[in-house]
């Protein structure tokens, strides 16, 4: 067993890629945004039989306001560990327990993990959307729910355009609609230095691109892909309300679907949801994904048990953060978010 940073190995990314379950969450692009833009510590816990045979990625958060833990991966909606079978689980599972208190984690959180960790007690669980984009155009369009299809016929004739970029400016855009929305939801946003480490590590390399809807050429709502290994994942969404009469953000998916479909991309994963949210739970069903849970798993290390996990964000702080200028919440998102993680 050998604890290391990804971000330090130079055949990471092609030995974690071997391993069953793989997903771009795993790779060192993803690692090193994380570590540039929040100081995240990375501990990854591996075996190694010749080549590298199991993997469970972690990160060190330290924060005076949340405390220290071990998150994997923190603002990372899934992260299964690798293992082979549930021998080198227990192995691994406790050099992480006395790691951790070594390091005096609060506790361990894993996003993902139930065949790692056998019959460990579930901290919280969330819907996953997957959607299989091989089936062709007329199928897929034909397996989304009717208002899905009227909703982009709708868009197209209102002369929506959508247009796919990696530079920036185009995630300047993002930002700002993505501020917008942070807003409405009463959350701050992410701070945009973790959008420029996003650019610099992930969408100048091919890896990610965002899909712009823009209306008489005013940009109205965009999401943010990151793609690797015939995967994509919609890591981020946002548009501006005073347009969502004209359903700019169906066409932006749509468009998204069609495309990654024609250059040979296997799946698009939705990300998870909270069982309370019907409302996103129906808008990911509705584009014929296949829906399945994740379950995450928090040890604390004082207790040594499995618990529950806490809310994090109350009614009152939403209500707070949504009634703040942008240029405030801004300022909010730079100072709290890597707190969150």
């Amino acid at each position: 067993m050998k604890i290391l940073d990804p971000t330090t190995v130079d055949s990471w990314d092609r030995q974690v890629t071997s391993l069953p379950g793989a997903s771009f969450f795993h790779g060192t692009a993803w690692a090193t945004v994380l570590k540039k833009s929040y100081g995240f510590t990375p501990v990854y816990f591996t075996k190694t039989e010749g080549r590298l045979s199991a993997a469970v990625p972690l990160m060190e958060v330290s924060s005076f306001i949340t405390g220290k833990r071990a998150v994997s991966l923190p603002f990372t909606d899934y992260c299964e560990p690798l293992v082979p079978h549930l021998e080198v689980s227990k192995v691994l599972f406790e050099a992480m327990i006395q790691e951790g208190k070594k390091r005096q984690w609060k506790y361990i959180e894993l996003r993902g993990g139930t065949d790692f960790l056998g019959d460990g007690p579930a901290s919280a669980w969330f819907y996953r959307h997957t959607l299989d984009l091989t089936s062709g155009d007329a199928k897929l369009f034909k397996g989304l729910r009717d208002s899905n299809r009227r909703n982009i016929k709708k868009a197209q004739k209102e002369n929506v355009e959508v247009r796919f970029e990696d530079n920036l400016d185009a995630l300047r855009e993002f930002y700002r609609l993505n501020c917008l929305t942070r807003r409405d939801h009463g959350l701050p946003p992410q701070p945009w230095q973790f959008f420029e480490r996003l650019h610099e590590g992930i969408l100048a390399r091919g890896m990610g691109a965002v899909a712009l809807a823009f209306f008489r050429d005013n940009a109205i709502a965009a999401n943010v892909y990151l793609h690797a290994n015939g995967e994509v994942i919609y890591k981020y969404g946002a548009s501006d309300k005073a347009h969502q009469n004209l359903r700019a953000s169906n066409l932006v998916m749509w468009e998204a679907i069609k495309q990654y479909a024609a250059r040979g991309f296997k799946s698009l994963c939705f990300g998870r949801t909270e069982p309370e949210n019907e409302g996103l739970r129906q808008f990911k069903t509705g584009w014929g994904a296949e829906e399945t849970v994740i379950n995450y798993f928090r040890y604390d290390l004082a207790a040594n048990a499995f618990v529950s996990e806490p809310k994090t964000v109350s009614a009152r702080a939403n209500q707070v953060f949504s009634r703040m200028p942008i240029p405030v919440l801004k300022v909010a998102g730079k100072l709290l978010y890597r707190h969150m993680g």
